[in-house]
């Protein structure tokens, strides 16, 4: 009896000891406290004042996942995102000798889908479906891929090559004016007589096979994932590398300056609407195949190949147009500055949302009145959420992001949650699933993926770390979609927006990487109860 009193007041030291902790370890604790009846648990709600704020043009340059399509999105509008690349030699240096008559079998340039396996059969052909692409699956998009003129710095020369330069969203002009560089205008290069690797290109999910013969007469076949292949200009190539002047192979960092990379330009298709894909250029390959002589008193022709990476500076260059009317409306001023029934969340040159929590300080002591009452009360916090509802009838006909973020937007830094959540999942991008922000999908229903429900985020140790140390600034809160969790970090706005409440010079770089928007109820009272945004506090109150 009494070893079992001592561990139940050992149990409750503990448990004080950790309330600003991680929710599993909390609960855990919390559950055996309250079955002995030392605490009552109760539920209560507040308001939280949220609204819409545009981002404008951001800094995308070296993102891990760029977008590369048209996207005609009903909830906010079309997306057209182009994009540029430098290009790296997998070999530095490699051996020309034109004595040797080196003459191009073919060049292609591959960059893989993101696709998941669905079987395969008795002849071991594979079915697979892509990941990550928006718009039907053969919607087609005019695809023209061209030589880039444009030089892309390491280093930015405006501040004495200190800190490396940024390139953005907006500067597809830029890009765009500067492609085909030179006298010799050799126009796109993926020219090919078939119009699926140009004017009527799509995104393709059946793999790729190839037939090889042996000198014996035995014929293999090689079969790959689905990717972007596209035949290039031989000629193009053998006058960038074969041809190229004395030294200009020499090392990656000159022959980016000599070869400055690529432009994908993405354009209609006729009258399609296009689609649009989530694409990791860095896993792409040029792959320039020739044959030469043996040597200069053997003309037996050799195989040779040299193989240029999709590596050194990028650049997602996004343009939105057709934009939404309530989606403009409010994301436009006066309307960013109010209090919003409806939270427009938009990935890349998008928008994000604002929330402040516990309302007004009547007494100006700078906490608010709410955040005071709870310290008073000394309540111990179980958990605190913040749920929101999609609407659902202005998100029919558009694509759903898997996960939306909470960010600390005062500082611009993760919060607590975001950092004590050291969960991980099958899927890494489910990973932190305590934090959450994964969307919550209706069971029943019919369509593939099912429709969203909800989103929820967990701010229980934030919440708790306001009521435990008072020196703990109540700071707005910034909410966004996510492509990858697993970065927080944050991306450059061009020209910073300064309003008389506060400024914004950054957004969540995650964000810019996705091409997706969501659309949520806000806290405003005109919003009905049940999809009213509101902050959800478990707690126990010491008897």
């Amino acid at each position: 009896m009494h070893n079992n009193s001592f561990f139940k007041t050992l149990l409750l030291l503990v448990s004080i000891s950790l309330f600003v902790s991680c929710d599993k370890e909390y609960s855990e604790i919390g559950d055996a406290l309250i079955g002995e009846n030392n605490f009552d648990l109760s539920k209560e709600y507040y308001n939280v004042v949220a609204y819409n704020q545009k981002i404008t043009p951001i800094q995308s340059d070296n993102l891990p996942i760029n977008a590369l399509g048209i996207y005609a999105n009903p909830a906010f509008g079309k997306t057209t995102a182009n994009f540029a690349t430098q290009l790296t030699l997998a070999s530095l240096n490699p051996t020309i000798n034109l004595a040797l008559n080196p003459v191009i079998d073919s060049v292609y340039i591959d960059v893989p889908y993101f696709n998941t396996l669905l079987s395969t059969d008795v002849n071991g052909n594979r079915l697979f479906e892509l990941d990550s692409i928006y718009g039907a699956s053969t919607a087609k998009i005019k695809l023209s891929v061209f030589e880039s003129g444009y030089l892309m710095n390491d280093l930015d020369p405006a501040n004495g090559f200190q800190s490396s330069q940024k390139y953005f969203t907006n500067q597809n002009a830029e890009f765009d004016d500067l492609k085909d560089p030179g006298t010799t205008k050799w126009g796109r290069l993926n020219n090919d007589a078939n119009k699926a690797q140009n004017d009527e290109f799509f995104f393709d999910p059946k793999e790729h096979k190839f037939n090889t013969t042996s000198s014996t007469g035995v014929v293999t076949t090689t079969r790959t994932p689905p990717s972007m292949r596209l035949k290039l200009n031989s000629a193009f190539f053998y006058s960038k590398i074969f041809n190229a002047p004395a030294g200009k192979l020499a090392t990656n960092d000159v022959f980016k300056e000599y070869f400055r990379g690529l432009y994908f330009k993405v354009e209609q298709s006729g009258t399609d609407p296009g689609s649009l894909s989530s694409i990791n250029f860095a896993k792409g390959i040029i792959t320039i195949k020739y044959k030469e002589n043996t040597s200069l008193t053997d003309a037996t022709r050799v195989d040779k190949i040299i193989a240029l990476n999709l590596s050194g500076n990028t650049v997602s260059l996004l343009n939105q147009s057709n934009t939404n009317i309530e989606y403009d409306k409010a994301t436009t001023m006066p309307n960013m500055a109010l209090e919003a029934d409806r939270l427009f969340l938009k990935g890349g040159e998008g928008s994000l949302a604002i929330l402040e929590l516990f309302g007004p300080d009547a007494n100006n002591d700078g906490v608010p009145d709410e955040l005071e009452a709870i310290r008073k009360n000394g309540w111990l916090i179980n958990e605190a959420n913040l749920v929101f509802h999609i609407d659902a009838s202005s998100m029919s006909n558009s694509y759903e992001p898997d996960r939306i973020y909470l960010y600390d937007f005062t500082n611009s830094a993760p919060i607590l949650d975001y950092l004590l959540d050291g969960s991980g999942a099958v899927k890494p991008k489910r990973a932190k699933v305590l934090f959450d922000g994964n969307i919550n999908r209706d069971p029943a229903s019919l369509e593939k993926p099912k429709r969203g429900l909800t989103y929820k985020m967990r701010i229980t140790n934030h919440i708790r770390n306001l009521i435990n140390n008072k020196n703990t600034k109540n700071v707005k809160l910034g909410l966004v979609v996510t492509e990858d969790i697993a970065i927080a970090n944050f991306s450059f706005l061009r020209t910073a927006i300064v309003t008389p409440a506060f400024s914004v010079t950054v957004a969540p770089r995650a964000s810019v990487m996705n091409p997706l928007g969501t659309i949520l109820y806000g806290g405003k009272s005109t919003v009905s109860d049940a999809k009213r945004l509101k902050l959800e506090i478990y707690y126990t109150k010491p008897n």
